[in-house]
This record gives C-alpha cells, sequence and structure tokens, in this order.
C-alpha cells in the first residue's frame, strides 16, 4: 500500500511528496481508517515506527477550516522536546494548507505563549502542566476541541502528569475523539485512557512492549561483576559504533 490509496487530500499528498515518503508504515497503515471512522483509538507503538504521522495525517485531512480563533486539536505530549519535534512534523504536512499550529510547554515565558494562542491557532501541542495553565487562564477555549491526541501515554505517568491530565479532561467536551498512543499498555496506563474514553478500539504495531524491527540486540553470558566491566571496557574501546552508550544497571 501507498500513501496514495489512502483517502488523502492533494495538499497532504504533496507535502508526503516532497518528503520523499510513498509508503505507510504498519501502524499508519492501521489507525488511518478508523480514526477516519471517528472512532477512539489506543495505539500501541514506538519511538520509530511512524506514530505521529499516524495520528497527524487522519487528523489534518478530517480537519475544516473556521474562522474560530480557537483550535481544534489539542496534542499533549511528555516533554519541551517532543512539542518542538511535533510542531516541526504538522508544518511539514500542512506547507501547502492554511494552517495555524503552535507548541507549548513549561520553561518559557507564559505571557509570550498566552499572546501567541490568542492571535488563532488551528492546533495547540503543549505539555500537560503548561496546557492547563492556558485553560485556567482562558487563553483558549477546551470546548472548540474535537480532537484530543496524547502521545507516549505511559511517558505521562512516569513523569508525574496523572493530575494534569485529570484537570485537562474538565475542560474539553464530552462529544470530541480521542486517540492515545504508547508504547506499553500496563494498568496504570489504562487507568488514565479510561478518563479520555470509555469505548476504543486499540491498534498495535507490535505487541506491547515489543522491540523494533531494525534494533540488532545481543547477549553476552558472563559469571560476574568484574568480567561485566572488563567486557564493557573492551567493547568500548574496540567498536567505533559506540559513540553513545546509555547504560543500565
Amino acid at each position: 500500500m501507498e500513501f496514495s490509496d489512502l483517502n488523502l487530500n492533494s495538499s497532504l499528498l504533496n507535502a508526503l511528496d516532497d518528503l520523499g515518503i510513498s509508503k505507510p508504515t504498519t501502524i499508519q497503515q492501521k489507525s488511518f481508517a478508523p480514526i477516519m471512522s471517528g472512532a477512539d483509538i489506543v495505539g500501541i507503538a514506538q519511538t520509530g515506527t511512524g506514530k505521529t504521522f499516524a495520528y497527524l495525517l487522519p487528523a489534518l485531512r478530517m480537519w475544516k477550516f473556521t474562522e474560530s480563533p480557537h483550535p481544534q486539536i489539542l496534542i499533549l505530549v511528555p516533554t519541551r522536546e517532543l512539542v518542538s519535534q511535533v510542531v516541526e512534523e504538522v508544518e511539514k504536512l500542512t506547507h501547502y494548507m492554511n494552517f495555524s499550529v503552535a507548541g507549548v510547554y513549561g520553561g518559557a515565558n507564559i505571557n509570550v505563549q498566552v499572546n501567541r494562542v490568542q492571535l488563532g491557532l488551528d492546533l495547540l501541542v503543549g505539555t500537560p502542566g503548561r496546557v492547563m495553565d492556558l485553560l485556567k487562564k482562558g487563553a483558549f477555549k477546551g470546548k472548540t476541541i474535537k480532537k484530543l491526541i496524547i502521545d507516549e501515554v505511559d511517558e505521562m505517568l512516569h513523569q508525574g502528569f496523572r493530575t494534569q491530565l485529570k484537570t485537562i479532561v474538565d475542560f474539553l467536551p464530552v462529544k470530541r475523539q480521542s486517540l492515545m498512543f504508547s508504547a506499553t499498555l500496563p494498568d496504570e496506563v489504562v487507568e488514565i485512557i479510561d478518563l479520555f474514553s470509555s469505548h476504543y478500539k486499540r491498534i498495535e504495531a507490535a505487541p506491547s512492549g515489543a522491540a523494533l524491527e531494525n534494533i540488532a540486540q545481543s547477549a553476552y553470558r558472563l559469571p560476574n561483576f568484574n568480567s561485566k566491566v572488563n567486557m564493557l571496557q573492551h567493547l568500548l574501546n574496540g567498536d567505533e559504533d559506540m559513540k553513545k552508550v546509555l547504560i543500565f544497571t
């Protein structure tokens, strides 16, 4: 299957063509029709599987112009880095559309962000804490949100955003579409998802917790701590690919 086989408009297809992308990934292909049908979904997809485009493409395809200055689409992500990345992806896909997007996050001047939001937006990307602050200040109306997208729900819990997520729910309309993505789906993640949707379709690019196909794995059976340290030093000194290393203990 190619993107041209999906129900995408010429603006999105031209943007994808500019990016040199023609074939959807598994999560993009599996989630497109359910999202377009208006269903709430929970997507199980790891970083690197194309999940950002999996929710952006159908959300942007369904978007309709309105003169309201308040956003129709709200995307919640756990970090400021992800805010910037998602905003950048939106800008790439909406190159041929009259579309406005902005990102907000903590640690930046909130007054500047309030002014930007009040200029008018179609889509807002933000971390839960800062979005909650803007809602309380009345910077935008939560009741105009038609689509709520929560990316990396499991990471949201790890960073302690449960309270903020619960507060944001109160500002949103009951009648909305909720799209949620997580790499894993333990019970505590399901509890948070249940706050936003009581009926959702579960879509998996791979079983929860599965490794990405493009990651090579290997194991070394070593008898004791000293041999592990020696083996680690040998690998770090002898493998030119090990320029950035993360060690779990």
